[in-house]
């Protein structure tokens, strides 16, 4: 069942909308239904952690990331 909707956009906006669904050979009314479709059929799965993963949170300390910097002075240094 279609059904009409009455929108306030920006006039740019809108002119560039305009365009778009020209360019693209498309209706603005299929391109905003698209969007809108594209919007709630693929909700956002929240990602589980696994207890494994969450108990090596925080292991690595920030200390030890400064190794990738060591690592590319001693390439830096051998390869010159």
């Amino acid at each position: 069942m279609k059904t009409n909707l009455t929108l306030q956009l920006d006039k740019d906006i809108l002119v560039q909308a305009k365009d778009f669904a020209k360019d693209n050979r498309v209706s603005l009314s299929k391109l905003i239904e698209s969007y809108l479709i594209s919007l709630t059929s693929n909700p956002k799965k929240k990602i589980k952690i696994s207890p494994l993963v969450q108990s090596l949170t925080g292991v690595i300390a920030s200390e030890q990331l400064d190794d990738k910097n060591e690592y590319h002075d001693y390439l830096t240094e051998k390869y010159s």
